[in-house]
């Protein structure tokens, strides 16, 4: 058997990108008999209890009020400190390069175990972001790379992620191991279609747009607003799904772009099955995000052969060829509006896109991990 650690500095209930990542390879590890998989992760207020198919180990954490999660303290934690050292792992796989990243490298060396690491993020944008300091910047991505660096192999989540990581400073070019989705294709698309329309009193002929994720000005999404409001033809309905603390801000732009009768807000929704079935009524997804490295949402549209367009130099796009599984658009409003009125007045390029957005960018989690657990084990007989 072999024993896996997973090491972030933010789980649950807290959601992003990267906690569902790390808890979709644990689901997975934990049902394979060949693997033993431990999550070690911050503890998030005192009331939450984990309910997972996996065991996890949390560490104390201080509330911040400056940003929107705790700051973990491992290190300080006597209890966190002796189950890791009890724990007996034969693999560490760091998600983040801070404190408890930092300390799974450090158990990993001291016992003599592989340490891997994968970037998620492109951290030279949060940094200067919160910093607006190019020194400070570079300081801390420094720091971040000696962690990194201890490790023995590194992953990239997109080939263009593996670039990024290698430009902050990695000592070689990372290894590529995309993420996967649970969503799976609907059975039945054309009642997936109607019901949406019923739902939401669509004509059946109207083209619609969907932006699935958190309503953040990182994600672009007031280019969205931006972008519809250069189209010629208004006759179309635009859904944004998920929440955020920009969501008000957006909502007064929409009024004020003139575009309040073609938006609909609907806030996050958690059922999965209800998601599909956007996707299925959605003629494609706007994502004109430069912040995300790689998201799971542009997997899970084309889970349902719903194809993206993305904006040129996005890191996302990097895995997408336009006009081929996918679309890309030059990151200017009038630019990526003209964009979508082509695709609109090509039904077969549309229609040749969304077969290979399905065919070329769907993976699902399942074989996402098989070709993990194919690295753990090659890891493991190297050491």
């Amino acid at each position: 058997m072999i024993k896996v650690g997973l090491f972030l500095d933010t789980y649950f209930p807290m959601v992003d990108g990267v906690i569902n990542v790390v808890h979709n390879y644990a689901i997975r590890l934990a049902a394979d008999p060949e693997f033993d998989v431990t999550v070690f992760v911050p503890k998030h207020g005192k009331k939450y209890v984990d309910d997972f198919p996996y065991k996890t180990v949390r560490c104390k954490s201080i509330r911040s009020f400056i940003l929107d999660y705790s700051l973990p303290m491992p290190a300080l934690d006597g209890k966190f400190k002796k189950e890791l050292k009890n724990c007996g792992l034969d693999i560490v796989h760091i998600h983040s390069p801070f404190m408890v990243g930092s300390m799974g490298v450090k158990y990993a060396k001291k016992h003599g175990i592989p340490a891997i690491a994968t970037m998620h993020s492109q951290f030279e944008q949060d940094f200067y972001r919160a910093t607006h300091s190019k020194f400070l910047t570079k300081l801390m991505l420094k720091k971040i790379m000696k962690v990194f660096n201890k490790c023995d192999e590194f992953y990239g989540v997109s080939p263009a992620v593996s670039q990024v990581f290698l430009r902050y400073g990695a000592s070689h070019l990372p290894l590529v191991l995309e993420n996967g989705t649970d969503m799976l294709p609907v059975q039945n698309r054309a009642e997936a279609i109607r019901s949406v329309n019923e739902r939401y009193n669509l004509p059946e002929d109207m083209p619609v747009f969907i932006f699935v994720g958190r309503i953040t000005k990182l994600k672009n999404v007031f280019f969205v607003i931006d972008a519809l409001a250069k189209l010629h033809n208004k006759n179309f309905k635009m859904l944004f799904v998920g929440d955020g603390k920009d969501m008000p801000a957006l909502k007064a732009h929409t009024v004020q772009s003139g575009l309040d009768e073609n938006v609909m807000f609907l806030g996050k929704i958690s059922d999965r099955e209800q998601i599909k079935t956007l996707f299925c009524r959605a003629k494609l997804f706007l994502f004109p995000s430069m912040y995300d490295a790689s998201s799971l949402v542009q997997n899970e549209a084309a889970s349902q052969s719903t194809p993206t367009l993305f904006l040129n130099g996005a890191v996302t796009a990097s895995n997408v060829t336009h006009g081929i599984n996918g679309f890309i658009a030059p990151a200017t409003p009038e630019q990526y509006a003209a964009e979508i009125e082509n695709i609109l007045s090509d039904d077969e390029l549309y229609e040749k896109v969304r077969t290979g957005a399905n065919r070329d960018l769907y993976k699902t989690w399942d074989s996402a991990v098989e070709k993990l657990k194919s690295e753990y084990r090659r890891l493991v007989n190297e050491f």
